[in-house]
């Protein structure tokens, strides 16, 4: 058997020690002293043979049952059912992030004392799961134990959906009709420029983040709604705008409602890092800022009719990833996804995570296939630096076999690690202890750690003769792991393994590398 532990120490030269043992050599390093958290934005380099960072998500939608339950009412056992065949298909296809939304209508997927229980979960508004449990947390530790990031996506203002059934007295529009309007297709949203709604959302979002264990928090394009759901007229805020004037407020009415979803977004970021600076806030705006921006580009203005600023957000650094959904084609004249991907590059001055929504729903052909493939490697030569991209949504994921083989077959083959949030937080854990055992042709490796608690994911780097390094990324419980030795008929002998530490911000302690003789 040998031996290998390794640490930290602080001093700049690696010791080693070699202690004779009755049948084994003991090769020691020691871990360098803990320096706390850095503020540094200068990402920590952890000395691997290869990055394998590269965010892949896929949005779960819960509103009007989208995508899970797929009805209202299901049994528990059919709900926990389903939830787990999608985080199973993530896992499998080897994406590393689920999105779902647990907060479609002012209502909750989760056991909350703010707003009642989603009746898209239970068919009734405000009926708790019989028997009871919380699909959040439930989502959550099956998405960690499948190695995914689970983040919890919220619509801040929408009060009724047209697909959320009957409007119930535990809804907001009953509970607190001062806060809603009602638009002419039958949604209510609750008014941004309210600071009751402001409150009532941020508290929502920070009741999620005390509670549960989620990795983010995240916001689509539903700020004012869309002006078709009003038929095209003006939102319905009249009686908050004259209280705005009475006031002796001196904004235009547009900058007014900007500046009520721009002072809520800050608050949102601001609030999260102060209770808990590893929850990541991502945010996914329509995909065009505004027209000619840039300058052959044409279509929905969301600054003049969503009142949504998110150039401002990204330029602020707002946000930890930004996810602005480009959902045409490459070759999309007016829309064009690189042209607008490069537009949103050149905004992200604070070099936030850039993570583009693309639209994967295009059919079952190779055609389809070939533009999510091209659309996927655009973003990784575009965005070397933290490659990701996220998918509307996980059905057609499901859906369409050829999507999801090509997918696995080719640019998504190997898993990856979600990318580093450096200012976050730039301190990498401690090296895991390792020990390694021959037992004829297999090599078993096992470790230990001096801090589990700022453990997440294991990374365990290995490599034969003649080939390339290769990796597995195992889950925060394992602690030991089995490689063959040499692969059928003897060849390509395993001569070299390291393994590394990944916490919650994406951080890998140093590596290591260790010889097999």
């Amino acid at each position: 058997m040998k031996i290998y532990s390794f640490r930290y120490f602080f001093i700049a030269t690696i010791a080693l020690l070699f202690v004779s043992c009755k049948s084994s050599k003991e090769l020691s390093f020691f871990n360098k002293t803990p320096l706390g958290k850095t503020k540094k934005t200068t990402k920590w380099d952890p000395k691997t043979p290869y990055n394998i960072e590269e965010f892949r998500a896929a949005w779960v939608a819960t509103v009007a049952n989208i995508n899970w339950p797929s009805k209202p009412g299901l049994s528990i056992y059919e709900q926990q059912k389903e939830a787990l065949a999608l985080l199973d298909y993530l896992k499998d296809h080897n994406f590393n992030a689920v999105i779902f939304q647990v907060r479609p209508q002012a209502d909750a997927l989760y056991q909350s004392s703010i707003e009642p229980w989603s009746y898209y979960l239970t068919g009734e508004q405000g009926k708790a799961p019989e028997p009871f449990y919380d699909p959040l947390k439930f989502w959550i530790y099956a998405a960690h134990e499948r190695g995914l990031e689970l983040h919890a996506w919220l619509n801040p203002y929408r009060a009724h959906h047209t697909q959320g059934g009957n409007i119930k007295n535990t809804s907001v529009v009953k509970t607190n009709p001062e806060l809603v309007v009602g638009l002419e297709n039958g949604m209510y949203w609750m008014d941004p420029s309210l600071q009751e709604t402001q409150d009532r959302s941020l508290a929502v979002v920070m009741d999620i983040v005390n509670r549960y264990e989620v990795d983010g928090i995240h916001f689509d394009d539903y700020f004012y709604p869309y002006d078709s759901y009003n038929n095209g007229k003006d939102f319905p805020d009249n009686k908050s705008w004259s209280a705005y004037i009475s006031n002796g407020g001196k904004l235009s009415k547009s900058n007014w409602r900007r500046q009520s979803v721009n002072t809520f977004i800050k608050n949102v970021y601001t609030e999260i890092k102060k209770s808990k600076p590893h929850v990541k806030f991502g945010l996914s705006p329509f995909g065009i800022w505004r027209p000619g921006y840039p300058e052959s580009v044409v279509g929905y203005d969301q600054y003049e009719k969503l009142y949504a600023d998110a150039k401002l957000w990204i330029n602020n650094g707002w946000v930890d990833y930004f996810t602005p959904q480009l959902y045409w084609t490459t070759n999309k004249i007016g829309q064009s996804f690189p042209e607008l991907l490069g537009w949103w590059q050149t905004e992200n001055s604070k070099q936030m995570h850039l993570w583009p929504g693309i639209k994967v729903d295009l059919g079952g052909t190779k055609e389809n296939l070939d533009e999510v493939f091209n659309q996927i490697m655009i973003t990784r030569g575009m965005l070397p630096k933290s490659k990701g991209t996220v998918h509307w949504s996980i059905g057609p994921l499901i859906k369409y076999d050829t999507l999801s083989k090509g997918l696995l077959a080719k640019p998504y083959k190997n898993k990856t690690l979600v990318p580093p949030s450096p200012w976050l937080d730039n301190t990498p854990p401690l090296q895991p202890i390792v020990k390694t055992t021959k037992k004829g042709n297999t090599v078993q490796i096992s470790w230990e750690h001096n801090n589990t608690t700022d453990v997440f994911r294991w990374v365990l780097y290995f490599k034969r003769n003649g080939k390339k390094w290769q990796h597995t990324i195992l889950n925060r419980r394992n602690r030991n792991y089995n490689i063959p030795l040499t692969l059928k008929n003897n060849t390509n002998t395993l001569n070299k393994i390291g393994l590394t530490a990944l916490d919650r911000t994406g951080n890998q302690s140093e590596f290591f590398e260790l010889i097999i003789n």
